[in-house]
């Protein structure tokens, strides 16, 4: 098997790797969550560690196509830092007339230099040599025509928000309001008093359609060494996320706007400004992760906890920690996040998702045309805060 078979094998197997990553993440987050004994919490862990050895295999089948391709480019040999010149022709013809008089009894021969061998006191490897230069035309360029796909950040929040089926383009969706009121009390046989009424509130969505396509000509379906349609279908598939992140994270920055430079800050909008009612997660940008990361306690233990339930693996405070990139709620570098019940917080009316593909025969290609239709609404606005960390201190301190 040639290196450019061995590479080409070692892509796939990568590739069919890759693939099993989201299904077996899944399956240790639904673990996790249906996890009520030891056994099951142990299936989970177990689970986990699959997780963990997948993940590892992958990054050393990387590393050994990167070692493939580095020998497929070959590496560029320095030149010598000296070369030992040949002897001049005045050397030469010494060497001759030394040979010549032991057979002429001693009487010197001048030897006319045009008889001597041409280019000879010239003779350096470096300038009469044949190099790659002057043999490129006889020089195979290997092209790899398989492209891969820039590493990004793949979070979908699209799961973790209030996601219902929409019927029609717009209307009301009813939020139940947390319940305040209490039972009171009633001595023997006398009239029930009025149980305090449900309260709902009406959030109003409407849904937007996000559509476009692209055409694709036959002749580069057909003469292209990769799957164009598939990968087409991926980067959709991708732009599909990239909207629904960002209408998501738009409404996530509506939500009442709170400073915080310290872990204490942070303790405080969890443990008083956050209703205890409130399922807790943390939506934060990579720059708010690396601030989060460096928390310690007085102990000098780290704060950020491992855990197999958090999407990032990760917790603080007890609380998941879901990690998308900075430009998803601003500019690249800034510190932001969203603390609170994102499910409550956001309401998500999924109206239709479309990927088509069709031939059009004026063109001789085909077009394919990704189309969503969903609408985004904030849905309870005590449910959470808008984070964004100041950088008074080098990290957050406590």
């Amino acid at each position: 098997m040639t290196i450019d078979e061995k590479l080409a094998a070692l892509t796939k197997e990568i590739d069919e790797k890759r693939a099993q990553v989201a299904p077996l993440t899944q399956e240790v987050r639904d673990l996790a969550e249906k996890a009520e004994s030891d056994e099951e919490f142990a299936a989970a862990k177990e689970k986990r560690a699959a997780l963990d050895q997948l993940n590892d295999a992958i990054k050393q089948d990387e590393e050994r196509a990167n070692l493939y391709k580095q020998a497929i480019k070959g590496q560029e040999q320095p030149n010598p830092t000296a070369v030992k010149t040949a002897p001049v022709a005045d050397e030469r013809r010494a060497e001759i007339n030394a040979a010549i008089r032991s057979k002429s009894g001693g009487q010197d021969i001048v030897i006319p230099r045009e008889l001597l061998r041409a280019g000879a006191a010239s003779d350096t490897p470096t300038t009469t040599g044949i190099t790659s230069p002057d043999a490129a035309p006889t020089i195979p360029v290997d092209i790899s025509y398989v492209p891969q796909r820039e590493v990004q950040t793949v979070v979908d929040l699209k799961p973790f928000v209030n996601v219902f089926a929409a019927k029609s383009a717009s209307g009301k969706y009813p939020v139940l309001k947390n319940v305040t009121d209490t039972l009171h009390t009633v001595g023997e046989l006398e009239k029930n008093p009025a149980l305090g009424k449900p309260q709902f509130s009406d959030v109003e969505w409407a849904v937007a359609t996000y559509r476009g396509a692209i055409p694709l000509s036959q002749e580069s379906i057909d003469d292209s060494a990769a799957d164009l349609i598939g990968i087409v279908n991926a980067n959709a598939q991708q732009l599909v996320r990239n909207t629904n992140n960002a209408a998501i994270a738009t409404v996530l920055k509506t939500f009442p706007a709170k400073t915080i430079g310290s872990v204490d800050d942070l303790k405080t909008i969890n443990n008083v400004d956050l209703d205890p009612a409130y399922t807790r997660a943390i939506v934060a940008s990579a720059s708010f992760y690396n601030a989060l990361d460096t928390l310690k306690d007085g102990n000098g233990r780290y704060l950020l906890q491992d855990s197999i339930t958090s999407p990032s693996g990760k917790t603080v405070l007890g609380i998941p920690v879901v990690v998308v990139s900075d430009t998803t709620f601003g500019a690249a570098g800034e510190a932001h996040a969203f603390i609170g019940d994102i499910k409550r917080a956001v309401l998500f009316a999924d109206r239709a998702e479309l990927t088509v593909r069709w031939v059009d025969n004026d063109l001789y290609g085909q077009y394919l045309r990704a189309g969503i239709r969903f609408g985004v609404a904030k849905a309870d606005s005590a449910a959470g805060f808008f984070l964004t960390y100041t950088a008074s201190t080098p990290t957050l301190s406590k």
